[in-house]
């Protein structure tokens, strides 16, 4: 499956990144700032691709660069205190990761701090960056643009479990790109000419609510619409897709790895490798 990826350009002021130019720090190296809204479980191999991008461009973490993380467990409201904890420590740069939040509490936090995100939404609806060509100011970075794969996703299920039946699809209503993902479901949905019960969560709490609520009105599938907190979810969601016997599909390959029937989308790790190889 090709890689389904904008790159927004080079990081602006990497150069700051270079040894011996003299950025005010408290670390004796040039420091990138990791902020991330998902938890620590979920960041790590996200956390093990930038390194692998950094390295690739001679940036070896504790040699040459150090990296300093944070991340707001899922805790949305704690982004802009990690943000700003960032700018206080006069960071190099601050790597983004985790949805679009991040990214926005960044740019809230600083508009001289270099700024690289790598999310699944539209960096332009989330109002990270002014376009995809031109993203402005101290930020850009890597969409991957996983929303629009929705009515792809409902396809598969389509296949899978053939027939009349309604297909059911979780979304959390804070996600940025919720609105765009309803739209392609409902999209995909007439394409297949199935009924779409749409269940909405936005806390881990009302996850079970939502599967309870889904049975209920019927559905023989599940798609899970793409958002952080149902990454950091993933393997409940997968014992709950597999508890109810809903085949379900996923927006990521590590929900198959823990117990999910099947995944459809970009490779996350990979988009988080590539803002490092343009540090350079």
């Amino acid at each position: 499956m090709r890689r389904r990826t904008v790159l927004l350009g080079g990081l602006a002021g990497a150069p700051a990144l270079l040894p011996g130019r003299g950025w005010a720090q408290t670390s004796a190296l040039p420091t990138i700032g990791y902020l991330s809204a998902s938890n620590s479980t979920y960041t790590a191999p996200l956390s093990a691709a930038v390194r692998k991008g950094l390295a690739e461009q001679g940036f070896v973490e504790g040699r040459n660069v150090a990296i300093e993380y944070r991340t707001a467990e899922g805790r949305y409201d704690r982004l802009a205190a990690l943000a700003k904890e960032f700018v206080d420590r006069k960071v190099s740069a601050i790597f983004a990761a985790g949805g679009t939040d991040p990214a926005r509490a960044a740019k809230a936090a600083t508009a001289t701090i270099p700024i690289v995100f790598v999310s699944a939404a539209d960096p332009v609806r989330a109002g990270v960056v002014a376009s995809l060509n031109r993203p402005g100011g101290n930020v850009t970075g890597v969409s991957l643009i996983g929303s629009t794969l929705e009515a792809k996703r409902l396809e598969y299920l389509h296949r899978l479990a053939p027939g009349a039946g309604p297909i059911g699809a979780l979304v959390n209503p804070k996600y940025p790109d919720v609105d765009l993902q309803i739209s392609a479901l409902q999209k995909g949905a007439e394409l297949i000419k199935r009924p779409l019960r749409i269940v909405r969560a936005s806390t881990a709490a009302e996850i079970d609510a939502a599967f309870a609520e889904l049975v209920q009105q019927g559905a023989v599938a599940l798609a899970i619409g793409q958002d952080p907190l149902f990454g950091d979810q993933r393997s409940r969601l997968a014992a709950l897709a597999n508890q109810h016997r809903l085949p379900a599909i996923f927006w990521q390959r590590e929900f198959a790895d823990a117990g999910g029937l099947m995944s459809y989308g970009p490779h996350f790790a990979d988009g988080c490798s590539r803002p490092g190889s343009n540090w350079s």
